[in-house]
């Protein structure tokens, strides 16, 4: 028998040779793995088949030298998925997260991702995984205001000019054609050079980029609005949106976190989430109250859930708008929050829509991992 196993190894040039950063098509491979997710036909970790993934996190105080000490986004995490549909396919992201790496020069975080075979387990592809997660990142709120913003968006405000309010303005320009303003609350000047350098060459749509000093100004003036600034430890200091603030009609896309007043959440917003079951999961995992540690939003709702001033049929599944289940935008003032979780099925539909375009283009390096197996 031929027992010969190869896998394909993509360099980050290799994955943007064969296309990790076309946004129009990630955007409509979440679309498609989102109805994917709410027909069941996938499997995350944990006794759910919904858990995020498995994170090593630090103690505060080691014991052992050379343990490296708990620090903010200091961690480890393996975030396995099989994912069907028309990808077929199973994989892990895996990545090492220091805050501290900005100093060197380095990304916050290192992704490496590998897809296998769904049948075997033999290895088909190791790649790098950092312009995956980033893309795949702001490719879900793409899809979120091609169904929920205004059909006259024409404003976008992002706050964290940071990689996932690039790749989330990118998906923004996509979904919604006519945006011509992004308004941008920064924090440093050389986050803010860079994002508007990204604007310049990425977005060429977008005709007026104006730099905000304060939240209050980039959400009153846009018809989109998405946080993507790094969260703070405690739920007391989340960036805080007044309602006041608002416009009407607004879509607030959340991957990062954000504080609301719990009024405002429970009678005067549209709740849509990316895939409820997630958050039902890190419930289970994070038990109540799990906003603070999970820091999004949808974990609010289901903290608002357990108690008792809301229920699950007040949060709607993105994918039923799609599917046409359920509504999208009723009128044109309705104020829609949507909550982006992350979710490893994520990374393994575009993975492998990247892996079989590098294989098409005979992108990468095959490597062996053996002729015949030592030990059978």
């Amino acid at each position: 028998m031929d027992c010969k196993v190869s896998f394909l190894y993509l360099s980050e040039p290799d994955m943007i040779k064969a296309g990790v950063t076309d946004m129009q098509k990630c955007i409509e491979t979440m679309e498609d793995m989102l109805v994917t997710l709410k027909k069941g036909d996938y499997i995350m970790a944990g006794q759910n088949h919904n858990s995020h993934g498995a994170q090593l996190s630090f103690p505060d105080h080691p014991k052992f030298p050379g343990m490296p000490k708990n620090a903010d986004d200091r961690r480890f995490m393996a975030m396995p998925a099989y994912l069907g549909g028309k990808t077929q396919m199973a994989g892990m992201k895996w990545y090492g997260s220091n805050v501290e790496n900005k100093k060197k020069g380095l990304p916050r975080s290192i992704l490496m991702m590998m897809l296998n075979d769904k049948d075997t387990g033999a290895p088909l592809a190791m790649m790098s995984a950092n312009l995956i997660s980033s893309y795949r990142t702001g490719a879900i709120p793409g899809v979120g205001a091609k169904h929920l913003a205004k059909k006259n968006a024409s404003s976008v405000g992002i706050i964290g000019p940071g990689v996932m309010g690039k790749t989330s303005l990118k998906a923004f320009v996509c979904a919604c054609p006519g945006l011509d303003t992004v308004y941008v609350k920064g924090r440093g000047k050389k986050s803010l050079d860079s994002f508007l350098q990204f604007v310049k060459d990425e977005c060429p749509g977008i005709k007026n980029t104006i730099v905000c000093e304060t939240t209050e100004e980039a959400v009153k003036n846009s018809d989109i609005v998405c946080v993507t600034a790094t969260a703070p430890v405690k739920e007391k200091d989340f960036l805080y949106i007044d309602e006041a603030w608002i416009k009407k009609g607004a879509l607030i896309c959340l991957p990062s976190a954000a504080r609301f007043d719990d009024d405002f959440l429970i009678h005067r917003c549209r709740k849509v989430v990316d895939h409820y079951q997630l958050y039902e999961a890190w419930a289970e995992e994070f038990p109540y109250p799990s906003f603070e540690l999970v820091q999004i939003i949808g974990s609010k709702f289901t903290d608002l859930i357990h108690e008792g001033k809301l229920s699950q049929n007040d949060i709607i599944d993105l994918a039923d708008i799609i599917a046409g289940d359920v509504p999208g935008r009723e009128n044109e003032d309705e104020i829609i929050i949507y909550s982006v979780g992350g979710m490893p099925v994520e990374d393994i539909a575009w993975g492998s829509v990247i892996y079989k375009n590098a294989c098409e283009k005979k992108i990468g390096t095959e490597l062996p991992l053996w002729e015949q197996p030592a030990m059978v």
